[in-house]
């Protein structure tokens, strides 16, 4: 098949570097177009990145020396010159809206890893197996903006991932009404390493600027509905959350506590077999980055375990366990993803597959 044309803006940060890495050999995607910041632009790829590449994967060989553009300066060019973007910049959240929305103008799709555009009502935020049906807010996006290409997406919050996947199947079959959850998220969603941020060694920080508001709210808009050309938030479940960072490089771990409606509550087997059948618009279209299986389930009590789940099916499943009767809640039980990929990049690559595959990028 014909590949798409496709640019990463902010393509010198962490979560830049990892969509250089996933799409270096993507069968439908190839990297054409790198931008970044005016420090960074009229450079090689390599020359402006320099010691600051932060991925265990060595920098594409066929990116080292292409040359950066102006992410802010040049985007009438580099829209013209590929069929969509990533979007992973680091800017302030009205810039970076200003921003999506001018190359979305310019009839180029914008697949963002940013929060800027996640509570925009006509810009739809997905997670494949979850929320694919939002995609068709698209529609009306394009009228707002005056487009028929472009238009903004995005993936949601990186610890989301963890958690979310797991309670959405047990909601839709038996009602959850109720979930706390306390996250222990890696360093890298900071976009730091431990040589980069050497006083995460052998401590945890019980804050994350602006994550419980993000982990209590952004779900109700996964769980929402398209309404009149907007995506209304749904009421329930009720999320309450703390987020705390760990010393870990990579892998967002979720403890979950969740309570079901009244005269609900499923059994533990039942629990477990709605989590191992369960299946998206992903698996159904067969995706290349989906995974097979996206939610596996451990059966060990010590299990999942971050280091060695975390890149399960190339690091786009999500990891479960623990699964127990709790004494004030009904259920609670543990999950892990890998926050830049599943998380991060790999998300925002796996929606532009669906964008693709359903016909919202030609």
């Amino acid at each position: 098949m014909k590949k798409y044309k496709v640019g990463i803006i902010g393509a010198t940060g962490m979560v830049g570097q990892r969509f250089a890495t996933i799409l270096a050999n993507h069968p439908w995607f190839d990297v054409t177009v790198l931008a970044a910041s005016g420090r960074s632009a009229g450079k090689t790829y390599k020359e402006a990145v320099g010691e600051r590449w932060r991925i265990a994967d060595a920098m594409p060989e066929k990116m080292e020396n292409m040359i950066i553009r102006n992410a802010t300066d040049d985007i009438e060019e580099i829209a013209a010159a590929v069929d969509f973007v990533f979007c992973a910049v680091d800017m302030k959240k009205d810039e970076i809206r200003a921003l999506e929305e001018a190359y979305a103008k310019q009839e180029c799709p914008v697949i963002s890893n940013n929060s800027a555009h996640r509570f925009t009502p006509d810009v739809p935020m997905v997670i494949p197996e979850i929320n694919a049906d939002h995609i068709r807010v698209i529609d009306d996006q394009r009228k707002r903006l005056g487009t028929k290409r472009g238009f903004v997406a995005v993936k949601s919050n990186c610890s989301l991932q963890s958690y979310v996947p797991a309670i959405y199947p047990l909601d839709k079959k038996y009602g959850v009404k109720e979930v706390l959850v306390c996250t222990y998220q890696a360093i890298s969603g900071a976009g730091k390493t431990f040589e980069s941020w050497p006083e995460m060694v052998d401590n945890v920080i019980p804050y994350i600027g602006g994550e419980e508001e993000k982990s209590e709210q952004e779900p109700l808009k996964i769980w929402g509905s398209v309404e009149n050309g907007e995506i209304k938030k749904a009421t329930s479940p009720a999320f309450t959350a703390q987020c705390i960072r760990v010393p870990v490089s990579d892998g967002h771990m979720g403890a979950v506590f969740m309570r079901f409606e009244d005269g609900k509550k499923p059994s533990k087997e039942e629990i477990i077999e709605a989590w191992n059948s369960f299946a998206g618009r992903a698996q159904e279209l067969e995706l290349p980055s989906a995974p097979k299986k996206f939610l596996h389930y451990f059966t060990e009590d010590n299990m999942p375990q971050t280091k060695l789940n975390r890149t399960l099916e190339n690091g786009m499943a999500v990891s479960v366990g623990r699964l127990r009767e709790d004494t004030q809640y009904d259920y609670k039980f543990v999950c892990l993803s890998h926050n830049t990929l599943r998380g991060a990049a790999g998300g925002a690559v796996l929606l532009a597959e669906l964008l693709c595959a359903e016909g919202y990028i030609d």
